[in-house]
């Protein structure tokens, strides 16, 4: 099979915590004709599978290495802490970094946040992923800074979170190589940014829609307009003609418009007789 004759194909990657379903949606009503796959990938391996190829485009977690990658910032997240229900700082509705001086601060290597100096106590060890920290966030062993979209990926019935004011937050973005800004990255691109199928900046037209056609202008009903009097063609009030009303004494009705003979008998005599 040449490679013409392969069938094109789009692989988005994503990190934890993000959930493309919506753009996703979005590109299979547009392009029919190209299947998406997703690929699921840890944070820190994002930007190996993009340079490597194992992915067309991702959403990913700032910061991105522009050398040879692009990168469009998308959305920041909520920093949260993850607490049991019945802690203390569940009794607030915003918790601060001052809160948890005297917390044990769990710190997972592969955590997605940029500390300067993580608050708390540090623990004995830091566990090796986000989910493990979890789990001794469940034992009683300590508190978990993450953000909002993690603690909803790994929510548990006995764990809860407050808002972390004072804690770095997460950005998210959409990066790709930048030697393979293919077409249909560009599609995915315009996707992203919102353009609509009929974009001027759009690649695509929606499968089976048919293009814009001009609008046609709204067809003669055939009415006539009304006539006015030609120029310099005498009135009835420029004649002095009744208009049919009646004058208000006896005798005196207004004249026909057929005979021209007055409806009050003796008065409707031709003058002239001697």
């Amino acid at each position: 099979m040449t490679d013409s004759q392969v069938t094109p194909s789009f692989r988005l990657a994503y990190v934890p915590g993000v959930t493309p379903t919506k753009w996703v949606r979005i590109w299979n009503e547009r392009r029919v004709d190209v299947p998406l796959t997703l690929v699921a990938v840890a944070a820190g391996e994002a930007f190996e599978l993009l340079r490597g190829g194992g992915a067309d485009a991702g959403f990913v977690r700032l910061p991105v290495d522009r050398t040879d990658l692009s990168a469009i910032p998308l959305y920041t997240e909520t920093t949260v802490v993850v607490i049991p229900k019945d802690h203390v700082v569940a009794a607030v509705e915003e918790a601060s970094t001052e809160d948890l001086a005297d917390e044990i601060v769990l710190h997972p290597l592969d955590d997605t946040l940029d500390w300067e100096n993580l608050p708390g106590q540090p623990a004995n060890e830091r566990p090796a992923t986000t989910a493990d920290a979890i789990e001794l966030v469940a034992a009683g062993v300590g508190v978990l800074a993450v953000p909002q979209s993690l603690a909803r990926l790994h929510h548990r019935k006995d764990l809860t979170y407050r808002p972390l004011s004072g804690a770095p937050e997460s950005r998210i973005a959409l990066s790709w190589p930048e030697e393979a800004t293919t077409d249909l990255v560009e599609d995915f691109i315009g996707i992203v940014r919102g353009r609509t199928v009929n974009s001027s900046r759009g690649r695509t037209q929606a499968q089976g829609s048919a293009p814009d056609q001009p609008k046609r202008k709204r067809p003669d009903t055939g009415g006539t307009a009304k006539r006015k009097p030609a120029a310099g063609k005498p009135t009835a009030k420029s004649t002095g003609k009744s208009s049919g009303k009646s004058s208000g004494k006896p005798g005196k009705g207004a004249r026909s418009g057929s005979g021209g003979a007055s409806k009050g008998g003796k008065r409707g005599k031709p003058r002239g007789r001697s």
